[in-house]
């Protein structure tokens, strides 16, 4: 009997840029053209059925006016299509194509373009580069730092996937423009979620100019951009693979991704979201970590997005409770949430734990709280 070792060790820098500014389509072309991927001549533009006409199609023209080669590829649009069958067509499309390794992916659209896209670039060819260009609110606050990429399935959300790093993001305010304002509501709800883990500032702030971000003033969308970036990344530069204190990004969603999936995609993400979050405050409250005051700041703050603070009728309750159990913070079936601390914190429950096994009875009880109602 022997034994050989195989040494890999290896330093990875997955350092990028994300670049933030209205109409940011000629600036990509400018750095493909500057080599931001090396040599690589071959791209492939991945977009949604939606974003297609808005900014897919425009984008790949331009990349193939400037003498690369480029095909565009197209899904239906919505969470019912990141799945396993539409990373197959992908692939498959790619593949008939004629693209082996020496290609790289380009990510047109929201949040769940580049999870999918970004998903295909780490294990086709066992690997070739990705870029966001980040479309919507949403896309900008939850899907630009961190390097997620993942694909739903029947029976759990964003379990099948891999951390996969860009080499850049672009994030276009100006197609915020084109969003309709049930989408850019929906993407206030991780914006809100990063304010109420992280920053009682930017909380304030956002209190002060919903208005202005659902005209998607110039500066205040700008601010709102970049604030949600820095967020994000001082809590994946301490954990990218997260190990203990990335949990904290899931702050809302145990509640919220459950009603998202048992509601079969009638709710966007960030209206589920915004309902799991008024869960946790809920729970938050009853534990002794926030005031009532503080929570109704925050539901409010979530309605005056013009986003749902409860449950909606037809929603299964049955159903919802036992999808609770797919959660991925789940462990030896027992459910766990992440608190918040007041506005701007969360709760460290013992040196790097940040989440909480909670009771299935008191967890049934937290969305059947009031919600205060916005007075204005």
């Amino acid at each position: 009997m022997s034994t050989f070792n195989v040494e890999l060790k290896k330093v990875v820098d997955d350092s990028y840029d994300i670049e933030i500014g209205f109409s940011l389509e000629e600036k990509l072309i400018l750095d493909l053209k500057a080599g931001l991927v090396g040599n690589i001549k071959k791209y492939v533009v991945v977009t949604d059925s939606v974003v297609k006409d808005l900014y897919g199609e425009k984008i790949h023209k331009l990349i193939e006016t400037a003498g690369f080669k480029t095909d565009l590829i197209v899904f239906e649009a919505g969470e019912k299509s990141k799945t396993r069958e539409t990373k197959e067509y992908v692939e498959d499309t790619m593949l008939s194509k004629g693209y082996r390794r020496d290609c790289c992916i380009i990510a047109v659209g929201g949040g769940v373009v580049t999870d999918l896209a970004g998903f295909v670039a780490g294990t086709y060819g066992r690997g070739v580069p990705f870029i966001n260009y980040a479309t919507t609110l949403l896309a900008s606050a939850d899907a630009s730092v961190g390097g997620k990429t993942a694909v739903d399935t029947p029976l759990a959300t964003n379990l099948i996937g891999m951390f996969n790093q860009p080499q850049k993001v672009y994030i276009d305010i100006a197609a915020w423009k084109t969003l309709p304002k049930r989408q850019l509501s929906s993407g206030l709800a991780e914006t809100i979620k990063h304010a109420c883990l992280a920053s009682s500032d930017f909380f304030e702030y956002l209190e002060k100019n919903i208005d202005k971000i659902m005209a998607v003033d110039k500066d205040v969308c700008e601010k709102v951009a970049e604030e949600n970036c820095r967020i994000k990344y001082h809590v994946v530069m301490k954990d990218e693979r997260e190990s203990g204190l990335r949990e904290v990004l899931n702050l809302g969603h145990t509640v919220g991704r459950a009603i998202e999936t048992v509601s079969d995609y009638r709710l966007l993400h960030g209206e589920a979201l915004a309902i799991g979050m008024v869960a946790e405050v809920n729970l938050a409250k009853k534990m002794g970590y926030v005031t009532e005051e503080e929570r109704t700041r925050v539901i409010n703050l979530y309605q005056k997005a013009q986003l749902p603070t409860e449950i909606p009728d037809y929603i299964d309750r049955e159903a919802l409770v036992k999808k609770l159990y797919t959660d991925k913070k789940v462990k030896d079936g027992k459910l766990r949430f992440v608190i918040q601390n007041g506005i701007g914190a969360i709760v460290e429950f013992s040196p790097g734990v940040y989440a909480i096994q909670v009771e299935e009875s008191v967890a049934c009880l937290l969305y059947t709280s009031p919600s205060p109602r916005d007075t204005r």
